[in-house]
């Protein structure tokens, strides 16, 4: 059987990559990545399905590089800066990484990788003529990336997207949101997301612009002069980071924004209604690393009408909402969301039994809860079952107990989420200690830090001589919160 092809043919005197008044067309972009092609061929040989990390801080390095890995036919494995470098490490060898390129502002992480690392060069000089000098057609059967996402077990999965699961995506969305030949799309998003990299993605396939940010914490006041001052159409954002930007924002957004993707958690009530008073043209996603970005998305109308709703599935998805034993559940009925379609991972890297359980029966079982209203419309009532959401990231708290329990005065932890004005939640610890511990919620704290990324750790901290727990032996985590309250409290 013939292999499916998209074949990419873009107006080469287009912008793609915007960065202020700077800005790479697709022609001047093309030479570009194949220079990096030729570049990274020099320092080694890839063969097809070689996987490569990229730990990469810069917006155009990362995406010429992504775009050399494309062309190389080799499988892009973006890593998250933010991570301590064993948990670099870890993911690195969780994908059989053969190559990682990184540049000087990343250089320290890579060291302790354990594979190859090549620092990317400087790609100033135009391109010799290449055998890479096109941007050629994708085949929708081959990997297209790994990315780690978090799991309930403590250590993140290493889903794997398509280019099938990154062009369906691609259409499915434009068909709901539109999209216009002049479309400049704002990405705040890091590179290393699926949400950043759909954005990539996407308007490479779309032939329109994407604007970057310089590497580095989300900058309120400067996004908020971007949307003023620049010909932004398009914005991916999170709850949370809207409204950090409408808290300082001083000045009107330029009028050609027709769309703010909001995604990630549902927004609060308040902030949908502060959109409404200013007009601003909001729009509710649902989606996850392992459909490519979105599975449904409600536009700014439905938005308004039903402010806690997520829409319908995009074209192509379809979702179900199931009870415990797999039974189809009616209108208003909470249970599980699962979801089938092209956009669907194919697994999960080197783990074939967590393969076998997510994609059960030819759906992906989310492990999200949700339900739909009488008209079909979808609501997301719990990202998986204690999903930490702080400033865009998700946390899985199995994963910060697991570091927090080899600590020599810890016996068992519950991790949760408390409310944060800033970042929608922080991370909060309630600790089981061993008799005769002596450590202080800094002790506690400064162990976790070289394992684990800054936005993981615990910003509260109790201590308890038992955790909650079940008859059998099971720790409870619904009681957790309230003893949390009052350990805190007594140790005020």
């Amino acid at each position: 059987m013939a292999r499916r092809k998209v074949r990419l043919n873009q107006r080469p005197e287009k912008t793609y990559i915007a960065h202020g008044e700077f800005g790479l067309s697709f022609a001047q972009t093309s030479r570009k990545a194949a220079q990096t092609c030729a570049a990274i061929l020099r320092h080694t040989a890839l063969a097809p399905g070689d996987r490569v990390a990229i730990l990469l801080a810069t917006p155009a390095p990362f995406i010429l590089t992504l775009l050399a890995l494309m062309r190389l036919r080799a499988v892009s494995v973006p890593l998250n800066r933010r991570l301590q470098p064993s948990e670099l490490a870890w993911q690195v060898k969780n994908a059989d990484c053969r190559l990682l390129i990184c540049e000087p502002k990343t250089r320290s992480l890579s060291v302790a990788v354990g594979v190859d690392v090549m620092e990317m060069p400087n790609i100033e000089r135009e391109a010799p003529a290449s055998a890479y000098g096109d941007f050629g057609a994708l085949n929708l059967e081959d990997d297209f990336a790994i990315i780690h996402t978090s799991g309930t077990s403590g250590r993140p999965k290493a889903a794997i997207l398509t280019y099938g699961n990154i062009y369906q995506s691609a259409v499915a969305s434009a068909l709901r949101l539109g999209t216009i030949q002049s479309e400049r799309w704002l990405c705040v998003l890091p590179l290393y997301h699926v949400g950043g990299l759909s954005i990539v993605t996407r308007s490479l396939l779309y032939g329109t612009a994407v604007e970057v940010m310089p590497p580095g914490a989300f900058d309120a006041r400067e996004v908020n002069r971007i949307l003023s001052d620049h010909p932004i159409t398009l914005v991916s954002l999170a709850p949370t980071m809207l409204q950090r930007l409408l808290d300082v924002k001083t000045r009107r957004w330029n009028p050609r924004l027709r769309l703010i993707l909001l995604g990630g958690e549902a927004p609060a009530a308040e902030l949908v209604e502060r959109c409404i008073a200013e007009e601003l043209p909001i729009a509710a996603s649902y989606g996850l690393t392992e459909t490519a970005s979105q599975v449904a998305t409600a536009m700014p109308e439905l938005v308004y009408r039903k402010p806690s709703t997520v829409g319908k599935a995009l074209r192509f998805t379809r979702t179900r909402i199931v009870d415990e034993s797999g039974g189809a559940l009616g209108a208003h009925e909470p249970g599980e969301i699962l979801v089938k379609g092209g956009v669907v991972t194919r697994g999960y890297y080197g783990e074939p039994e967590a393969t076998r359980r997510a994609l059960l029966g030819g759906w992906l079982h989310t492990g999200d809860i949700g339900y739909r209203d009488e008209d079909g419309d979808l609501f997301v009532l719990q990202r998986r079952a204690d999903l930490i959401v702080s400033g865009g990231e998700n946390i899985y708290p199995a994963e910060v107990e697991r570091v927090l329990r080899q600590h020599a005065d810890v016996a068992q932890a519950i991790v949760f989420g408390l409310p944060d004005r800033k970042w929608g939640q922080c991370v909060a610890a309630l600790l089981e200690c061993r008799a005769g511990a002596q450590a202080t919620p800094n002790e506690i704290t400064d162990f976790a830090r070289g394992q684990l990324a800054s936005y993981k750790l615990p910003r509260q901290i109790a201590f308890v001589e038992a955790l909650p727990r079940t008859a059998s032996g099971k720790i409870q985590r619904r009681d957790a919160r309230q003893i949390f309250d009052d350990a805190i409290s007594r140790q005020q």
